[in-house]
Order: structure tokens, then C-alpha cells, then sequence
């Protein structure tokens, strides 16, 4: 009899199995009844739900139909479970995110979360799922079910965010051996981290007394990787109606605007981490850490990764230490040293999907007293007429008699952090005399000019007070100026001066005019007639680039300069000897490359893309278009900056402007908006770089906002799972 009864349990089981997945398919199919996706005629999906749950179940289908690719590797990476697909070299980069939190602990934010994240949570978790049910074809790599706790994961707003600042490498180096990183490997970590174009972004915000329409302007430019956030317009019957820069995955705008306010992030430097060196003793198997006059029991636990090998699929079980100031990540002199962040997913997720829908300056202004967007300050504008800029929105408290720019002894209660500095407290600028506010990763001393804050009036952990280059280029433009237009704006955020040049290149111009190279005087002469903007046709902008690069990877450097001084430094201060080496390498290297150093900077420095990979692969010998632009390094607003390849002579665009829009507030609002690209990681869709001749020749396309322009733009409407 027991195999009968066996069969009939198994009958049973399989039997609710299948009526859970079919009641499961049944509910997203309501569910998108409830959602209309129309796309107008450059891709960009227009998501309008009834509620803003659906809205969201749209928005995330929407997003997998474009990117499921991206939408994917971005939750296979903040899981921690990169090593499953990219194999052990990345087995720290998942015990970074599993360090910071678990699953289990994800699913407990999720129930703690209030009811309407949790919905939303749901709809973003169902929006996927359905796609996936919907699209047979699609093949995941690892994540064939998506959960409504994924998104906790996010430390805040912006997919890396604090995190990625954590050093993967010293987390390697402590847990497999305790050790400090190897004395050679800091400084090849700087040079790497040096070379790389520069993180960031620009925002400016325009009052109406500098506009022609007397409406406030914002300048919506953040510099990520190309293809790292997509173009879309979310709308519902509760009050939700954002257009903007969505990274994918994510369930709310981040970088956008709605009919009222607008909002542009760059990433602060401000210190919102700290490293605490702890003092640990050892009690049998258990491990204390002394705190005043207390030892306090070190939490200790394991993780278990997988990670993907030629072989298959392998385990590798680690530890895991935390402190109350947070997991231990590396070792410094010896001690162990835990690092702490930001870290409230709850609040997080809320703050950054209740920024969307606020109406003016007082909802926003409260909005920001959750106090969770650490890496970013936010360059705002709005139809009241008010232009705003606030630096930073976590900073922590601290005593000023550390210096908490190392790290500080973790087991003195004083160097602990005493709350967080309220909105009021941290640097706040609003509706400045000037006119204008602008920030490109640079001091907040200078983001009004003469109206700006004032260093000495704010604790000096608050701002590092640097200037650079893209600041200067900014000030500049904007100084004295009036009038402006969206496309004023838009041209002005192309403006092709390059001031690092004007650094630079005198200096190695005064070299050769002390001692004569006959082989270098026309070069040299190409760039004294130089006026130091970038053009496609200009072979003095080949020159400046790849004598600036030149200068960044061997040029010697005194210590404590930052990026705007050292280029300065090479500009005036270095050995003229030094100076002459160096242009000479280049022009050899030119020659090397492609048989001249007469280059045209549009035929050196290249847009392409050949398929929706991730990771790019470039080809010489494949079709690209030349772009003007150049790297942030230099001073550039329109940021294009390359990543070099062992397998081509060109440079290709790999981040900087990707989106990028510039908004005007009145009675209604408009914008014009472009994409690197397109919208489409798909090669074989119509929208995987229509915009990229837009974006070369600096021709923007209006953004559809209301109901009755997006249908008159209309190419598709659909609901979820219509084919």
C-alpha cells in the first residue's frame, strides 16, 4: 500500500503546487490590466497605472523588456552572488554585500517596512516575474525568480552607492590572511583609481530672473557608465507622475523631474564613512573588543558562497566579524578595523521613491530630513520659483579633535558618531542673489560664487574644499550671464573650453621654447595656436589628450596635491626635462598607432556599440562615429571618457553624459532630454543607438511628458504580456 499512498501524496503536492503558480500567474494578469504602457517614438516606455503599485509593476516590466540583462546583473551583484556567474575573482565583492546584510535579514526589512513599500516592493518583485513568465525566451543567468526584499540590498538611492567605496581587495587580503594590503599594491590601487575617468556629475540650477521665460531651469547631467540607467516616464492615479534617468531595477526616478519640482544628484565627497580601528582579545572561542572600559563580544557568524568554476560550481565558507560600528572589513597597523556607513534600507528606499512625488519646496525640503541619500547632493529647482542646493544628507556627528579622514581608535567611545547633523546643520544653499547654483563634484564653497557658503562656518569633516576643472569651466560660463533658454542651457553644458589645457599645455610650450627640438617644433606650434577647445577636426585636442594621459601615468608628483592642483603642478612646476620626454613618448606613440601624430581628435576618440554585453568589446575595424567631447579630467561639462584596450588604436566612450536633460518649470513643465545610444540593449531593436547621431551633434529630443504629447508619439501601446 505504500506506494500508492506515495503516489497520491505526490499527485497532492504537485496538484497545489500548481494551482499556487497558476492563482500566482492569474494575479499578475489583473495586475496588468491595471497598466498601460505607451512608447513614443524614440523607446522611452510611458507607464501609467491606476495605482502606484501598478504603476511599479509596469515600470519594472517596462525595464526587463529594454534590459532584462542589466536589470539582472544589478541584483545578481548587490546580493552577492556575482561569484555565481563571473567565477572566485569575485567572491569579495559578494562577501562585501553579504557583510553589510543577509537575506534573512533583507526579509526582515521587508516586514518591517510600512504597507505601501511593501506593496511596491511586490509590484516590483511581480513586474519582473511576469515578464519572465511572459518571455519563455529569455534566458537568466542565475536569477530566474525575483523577491519583494531584493531591493532592500541597496545601501540608498543610487545602485554601488557607499559601498563600492569599500575596498573588495582589503577585504580579500584581511579574511585570507589578516594582512595589511602588500606595500606595492596601495599605490597601484591609487594610480588605477587615479587613471579612471572621474566619478561624478554636474547639476545647475538656473532662478528665473536669468532665463528669457522668467521660469526656473535645471541642468540634469549625472556622468555614470554609458547604458547604466534608461529613460523613463512613470504615472499613476495616486499623484505619481516622474520622468527621468531610472537605474536599472529600481522602482522610482532617480534623477528626473515631475510637472513641479526637479532634482539632479552629484556625488559628495563629504565624509559619511569611517574606519574604526577595534582592539580585539581572544577568550577561548570567543572574540571581545574593548570599548572604554568594557570588552564587548565581537559578533561572529559565516557565510557560505558559491562561486562558478570550469569544473562547476564550488563553495567557499568564510567568517564574518561586526562590531557595533559595523562589519571588519581589513586590517590597518595591525588591528582589525570595521567600516561604517549608511545603512537604513527601509528609510532609504522610502526617501527616494517620496522625493518623486513632491509638489514644491516645502515637501521636498522635508523630505530630505530622512536623511538617507549619503553619497549624493541634490541640485533642485521647482515652478515656485525656488532653486536649491543641499550638500550631502547623511553626516554623521563626530568630535572635531579626531581626524576622522584616517582611521580613528575604535575603542575610545569618544571617536563614536552622536547622531546625524540635521538638513539645517549640513551646507544648505537656497535662491542665491547670483541667480545661479552649480555643482560638478567640486567645493560647495563656490557653488553660488560670492554667495556661497562659507568654509569656516561648518565643522571640517562637513566638505573637502577642493576645486576642480569642471567647477572652474562652470563658474565661468555662468558668471555675468542671463537670458538663457533650454537650448541656451544645453549649449552651454557642451561648451567645448577645456580650462586643464589651459593648465597644461604652456608649461610643456615653455620647455621646448628654452630648448629647441627641430622634430617637435610643429607639434609644438599646433598647440601654442591652440585656443584649447575640443573639435572633432582638431589634432591640438589629439595632442593635449594624450599628453595629459601621458602626464597621469608617469609624470613624477609631490604628495597632498589633489587632481587639479598636480595637473597644475605639471603645468608650471615640473622639470622641463620631464616635460619634453613625455610629449616626445607621445608623438612616438602616434606614430605607432597610426602612422602620424596628425590625428583629428574625431578620428581618434569614438563612439561604438556592437552588441547589449555589459562589458563593451571595441573593434578598430568596425563601424563607429566620432564625438567632440572629452574627458571630465579636462574640464569637460559634456564628459566622454574612454576606457583603453590592448585591442584597439582608438579610444572609445565608455561613461560620462549618459542621460542628460535640461528641464524648464512654469505653468507647464518642459524638457529636452538625449541618451547614449538608445533605449534598447537589444541590437536587433530600432532603439539601440537612434540617439546617438542626436547625442554627437548635440540635438536633443523633446521629452514627452503630458498624456495628450505622448499620444501624438505614440509607436506602441500595451499592456504587461501583450505581444
Amino acid at each position: 500500500m505504500k506506494k500508492p499512498i506515495l503516489l497520491l501524496l505526490l499527485m497532492i503536492t504537485v496538484s497545489c503546487g500548481t494551482n499556487i503558480e497558476r492563482a500566482e500567474v492569474e494575479k499578475w494578469k489583473a495586475q496588468a490590466e491595471n497598466v498601460t504602457i505607451i512608447r513614443d517614438d524614440f523607446g522611452v516606455p510611458h507607464i501609467y497605472g491606476k495605482t502606484d503599485a501598478d504603476a511599479v509593476f509596469g515600470l519594472l516590466y517596462a525595464q526587463c523588456e529594454d534590459d532584462f540583462n542589466r536589470v539582472e546583473q544589478n541584483y545578481i551583484w548587490a546580493t552577492g552572488r556575482l561569484a555565481e556567474v563571473e567565477g572566485e575573482e569575485a567572491l569579495y565583492s559578494d562577501l562585501r554585500a553579504r557583510l553589510f546584510m543577509t537575506e534573512e535579514e533583507a526579509r526582515q526589512n521587508y516586514e518591517n517596512s510600512p504597507k505601501w513599500l511593501q506593496r511596491l516592493c511586490d509590484a516590483f518583485a511581480d513586474g519582473i516575474n511576469y515578464y519572465l513568465h511572459t518571455h519563455s525566451e529569455v534566458k537568466p543567468r542565475l536569477l530566474t525568480r525575483f523577491e519583494p526584499w531584493m531591493p532592500f540590498y541597496f545601501s540608498e538611492g543610487s545602485i554601488g552607492g557607499d559601498i563600492e567605496r569599500i575596498s573588495a581587495q582589503k577585504i580579500k587580503s584581511f579574511y585570507e590572511g589578516g594582512m595589511d594590503i602588500p606595500e606595492m599594491e596601495e599605490p597601484r590601487m591609487g594610480k588605477k583609481t587615479e587613471m579612471a575617468e572621474p566619478q561624478g556629475s554636474n547639476g545647475i540650477a538656473l532662478s528665473g530672473a536669468l532665463t528669457q521665460s522668467g521660469n526656473t531651469m535645471l541642468l540634469i547631467n549625472p556622468h555614470t557608465s554609458f547604458y547604466f540607467r534608461g529613460e523613463v516616464h512613470v504615472v499613476s492615479e495616486e499623484g505619481l507622475n516622474a520622468y527621468g534617468a531610472v537605474t536599472w531595477g529600481q522602482f522610482f526616478v532617480y534623477q528626473g523631474f515631475n510637472e513641479k519640482t526637479g532634482w539632479m544628484h552629484t556625488s559628495t565627497y563629504t565624509d559619511v564613512m569611517d574606519e574604526f580601528k577595534e582592539t580585539i582579545t581572544r577568550n577561548g572561542d570567543n572574540l571581545f573588543y574593548v570599548y572604554g572600559e568594557q570588552l564587548r563580544p565581537v559578533k561572529q557568524s559565516g557565510v557560505t558562497l558559491k562561486y562558478k568554476t570550469d569544473g562547476g560550481m564550488k563553495e567557499k565558507t568564510l567568517p564574518m566579524y561586526h562590531t557595533h560600528h559595523g562589519p571588519i572589513t581589513h586590517s590597518v597597523d595591525g588591528q582589525w578595523t570595521a567600516s561604517a556607513m549608511m545603512w537604513e534600507p527601509i528609510k532609504a528606499l522610502e526617501q527616494s521613491y517620496i522625493r518623486t512625488k513632491q509638489d514644491g519646496y516645502e515637501g521636498f525640503r522635508k523630505m530630505m530630513d530622512i536623511r538617507t541619500n549619503s553619497s549624493n547632493n541634490t541640485v533642485y529647482a521647482d515652478a515656485e520659483g525656488n532653486i536649491a542646493y543641499f550638500h550631502g544628507n547623511f553626516i554623521p556627528k563626530r568630535d572635531t579633535i579626531f581626524n576622522y579622514t584616517q582611521p580613528v581608535d575604535g575603542s575610545d567611545p569618544k571617536t563614536d558618531w552622536h547622531g546625524l547633523h540635521t538638513v539645517d546643520e549640513n551646507i544648505l544653499i537656497k535662491n542665491p542673489p547670483n541667480g545661479w547654483i552649480q555643482n560638478c563634484n567640486s567645493t560647495p564653497y563656490t557653488a553660488a560664487l560670492e554667495h556661497s557658503p562659507k568654509r569656516g562656518d561648518y565643522p571640517k569633516y562637513m566638505s573637502r574644499d577642493q576645486e576642480n576643472f569642471r567647477g572652474v569651466h562652470a563658474i565661468a560660463l555662468l558668471k555675468d550671464r542671463s537670458g538663457y533658454t533650454i537650448d541656451s542651457l544645453i549649449k552651454l553644458a557642451h561648451d567645448p573650453y577645456l580650462p586643464a589645457f589651459k593648465a597644461l599645455i604652456p608649461g610643456l610650450i615653455r620647455a621646448y621654447d628654452v630648448n629647441p627640438i627641430p622634430e617637435l617644433r610643429e607639434p609644438i606650434e599646433v598647440l601654442r595656436q591652440w585656443d584649447y577647445r575640443t573639435g572633432t577636426a582638431s589634432v591640438a585636442m589629439t595632442l593635449a589628450h594624450f599628453y595629459g594621459t601621458k602626464s597621469y601615468q608617469k609624470a613624477k608628483r609631490p604628495k597632498g596635491l589633489y587632481a587639479m592642483e598636480l595637473v597644475e603642478y605639471w603645468g608650471d612646476d615640473s622639470p622641463n626635462s620631464e616635460k619634453i620626454k613625455l610629449f616626445t613618448e607621445v608623438l612616438a606613440d602616434l606614430r605607432d598607432n597610426f602612422g602620424t601624430w596628425q590625428m583629428p581628435w574625431g578620428d581618434v576618440n569614438r563612439y561604438q556599440r556592437l552588441n547589449g554585453d555589459i562589458r563593451q568589446a571595441f573593434d578598430d575595424l568596425k563601424p563607429s562615429i566620432p564625438i567632440e567631447f572629452a574627458s571630465g579630467r579636462w574640464g569637460s561639462l559634456a564628459a566622454y571618457g574612454a576606457r583603453y584596450h590592448n585591442n584597439t588604436k582608438k579610444i572609445y566612450g565608455t561613461r560620462g553624459n549618459s542621460f542628460v536633460a535640461v528641464v524648464e518649470f512654469g505653468d507647464k513643465v518642459e524638457a529636452k532630454t538625449i541618451l547614449a545610444g538608445g533605449q534598447s540593449g537589444d541590437p536587433q531593436s530600432p532603439h539601440f543607438d537612434d540617439q546617438i547621431e542626436r547625442y554627437a551633434d548635440q540635438d536633443w529630443k523633446d521629452a514627452a511628458y503630458y498624456k495628450e504629447d505622448v499620444l501624438k508619439r505614440a509607436k506602441r501601446t500595451y499592456h504587461p504580456g501583450e505581444k
